[in-house]
């Protein structure tokens, strides 16, 4: 079997590095249903999301068609890092909007309603981002394959 070229020193159970691909699909499956299933909140009802984020029916549109393309971007693994970053800028807008506009804490009044899934969402995007989404992606189809030694 290969090694992954995720393995670092000082892992304490190396032998998982070799499912770092499936964890990385397994996590931009995660990220692209949350956005998916948010961006269609978004287009198929702008007027009610609109007056829930407090924005522009237009711009709500715009950010769900925003949030549909990179949440297939990420899970098809297609120009999966442009995509990452994609939805890296939208969380940093609604971060922006919960933290400066809505002056809401972390974890927010009720524990739930605060920035904290927003944080969450940046770092996992992030992760994608820097690793391309893993080997495991339609664009591994179109590049050359890169030795590890």
């Amino acid at each position: 079997m290969a090694h992954s070229p995720y393995i670092m020193r000082g892992m304490n159970i190396p032998s998982l590095a070799n499912f770092t691909d499936e964890a990385l699909l397994l996590l931009r499956l995660m990220v692209g249903a949350v956005f998916f299933a948010s961006g269609r909140k978004h287009v198929t009802d702008p007027e009610t999301r609109s007056k829930d984020i407090e924005m522009s029916k237009g711009f709500t549109l715009f950010l769900g068609l925003a949030e549909c393309a990179g949440a297939l971007g990420v899970v098809f693994g297609v120009l999966t890092q442009f995509a990452a970053i994609g939805l890296i800028l939208v969380m940093f807008g609604s971060v922006y909007k919960k933290v400066f506009k809505w002056r809401t804490g972390f974890w927010g009044k009720h524990g739930t309603d605060g920035w904290s899934y927003d944080a969450m969402m940046i770092v996992m995007n992030l992760v994608i981002a820097t690793t391309a989404g893993g080997r495991l992606v339609v664009e591994s189809l179109l590049r050359p394959a890169v030795t590890h030694t």
